[in-house]
């Protein structure tokens, strides 16, 4: 084979470790955009779809590893990453690892340090997506690492959906993706609150979600508002509903939930912060203000 074949064959090869969920959607993703993948597993078996379909089975993850020059991680955690990679630090030389594994900065900037150290390229990343939406215009993928590492990858990395490179640091990514997340989660934990509240009073989820869906797409645009207020430091700008309103407000939420027989408490530990912010003489600004109290 010509060394120019050799590198097309390079640059399709890719292997996957991990087949949860996820993990299998990323390389069923891989095998409908045409690259050869390898897979492993602890659980062989979950690899049995993805080899009917066209992918290559290893028997270890050292064979996996082997068999790809960009191999791809994706794991419960990172303890279960070192565990699957430690044993095989003599065939990580000249790889390139892209961990999409669920972690926090400090965990990215020690892994990358450790797949350096044994001779490996390493780019985190930050799945924004659920896998039915994996390569889907819905879908995106944060990475950070070397900027050289990234473009030599994206080619491959773009089946996963659109690929968002945040920088060298390779902490960026579980940063921004931890940061969103927690965005989620909030709106998650309201909703449920909201769900609870109509459903004490007879009405079915169903046929309430509608109306809670658009609410929060009107509130959509209220990031982009407060990260101005935030970035200038000036919460009192542009107020339109400031916080002593809505502190004294908030407590019907409370008071709704004991009537329901209900419990609050996914929303009280924000109720709590208010009253400080209030406390502290700053009822005339904005909620967004809130955030000076969660600086240590």
């Amino acid at each position: 084979m010509s060394t120019k074949g050799s590198e097309m064959t390079d640059q399709k090869a890719v292997s996957v470790l991990g087949l949860g969920d996820m993990g299998a959607a990323l390389a069923e993703a891989l095998l409908a955009a045409g690259h050869q993948v390898t897979v492993w597993n602890r659980t062989a078996a979950k690899a049995d779809p993805l080899v009917a379909k066209g992918a290559a089975r290893a028997g270890t993850a050292a064979d996996a590893i082997l068999a790809s020059r960009l191999v791809v991680v994706c794991l419960l955690d990172y303890d279960s990453v070192s565990q699957v990679l430690a044993p095989h630090t003599d065939v990580l030389a000249g790889r390139t690892l892209v961990n999409l594994t669920n972690g926090t900065p400090g965990q990215a900037r020690e892994m990358a340090t450790w797949a350096a150290d044994h001779g490996a390229d390493y780019l985190d990343g930050g799945i924004m997506a659920v896998p039915p939406m994996i390569a889907t215009p819905a879908a995106f993928v944060l990475y950070s690492g070397p900027s050289g590492t990234f473009d030599a990858g994206r080619p491959v990395l773009d089946a996963f959906g659109e690929s968002i490179y945040l920088g060298d640091d390779p902490g960026s990514a579980a940063l921004h993706d931890l940061a969103l997340l927690s965005g989620m989660y909030g709106m998650i934990g309201g909703a449920l609150h909201a769900f609870a509240l109509v459903n004490s009073a007879g009405v079915s989820t169903r046929e309430f979600a509608p109306l809670l869906s658009r609410w929060l797409q009107g509130m959509s645009g209220w990031p982009v508002g407060a990260a101005a207020q935030i970035d200038s430091g000036d919460y009192g700008k542009d107020v339109v509903s400031n916080l002593g309103m809505q502190e004294a407000a908030y407590v019907n939420h409370f008071t709704a939930a004991d009537e329901a027989g209900i419990s609050a408490e996914l929303l009280a530990p924000l109720h709590a912060l208010m009253q400080r912010r209030v406390a502290d003489g700053h009822a005339h600004e904005d909620l967004t203000g809130v955030i000076e109290l969660l600086k240590k």
